[in-house]
């Protein structure tokens, strides 16, 4: 599946690098309940983000190097953890609701890390650090590519900052 990158505006963005991010989610997000994302706009962005309510974090290390943020609403977090735990109600972002963003965050890693070896790279994976708030986050050291998704009307946005370690 290549639902990524064909703008030219994005030539100095490696699509190689980047569909295996975007691929992983409109995979994995349908094998865990939920309808099929669809990609609302995509665009770049300089070093930081705001973060909109829930961040998750992950790190890419070994071949390749960077960062993978996943940013959303606090009421798509709560959609999002309600759905992963069989349609139980989430009033609250409590540490239940986030081990379950967490758990998504690392089901979408491994996927990208089995979309990037068939490109012949290995990477790690650094476990996902979530953050509940609406402050500065820093994504990477220069442009990045924002994927923003959406997942049954909720959205959520893939920052992609990576490239093949040297």
């Amino acid at each position: 599946m290549n639902v990524g990158l064909e703008r030219k505006e994005f030539d100095n963005v490696d699509a190689k690098l980047v569909n295996p991010f975007i691929d992983a989610f409109i995979s994995v997000m349908p094998q865990i309940g939920f309808p099929t994302p669809k990609r609302i706009k995509i665009y770049l962005q300089n070093k930081t983000l705001t973060g909109a309510g829930v961040v998750v974090s992950i790190g890419f290390t070994r071949q390749l190097k960077g960062n993978v943020v996943y940013n959303m609403s606090e009421d798509t977090a709560k959609f999002i953890a309600s759905t992963m735990m069989m349609g139980m109600p989430v009033a609250v972002f409590d540490e239940m609701a986030q081990s379950a963003i967490s758990e998504m965050a690392n089901m979408l890693a491994a996927n990208s890390a089995t979309n990037l070896t068939a490109l012949d790279l290995l990477v790690d994976i650094s476990p996902p650090i979530l953050t509940v708030g609406t402050g500065v986050f820093n994504v990477g050291n220069a442009q990045f590519l924002v994927v923003e998704m959406d997942l049954g009307g909720h959205k959520v946005d893939i920052a992609i900052a990576v490239e093949r370690n040297t």
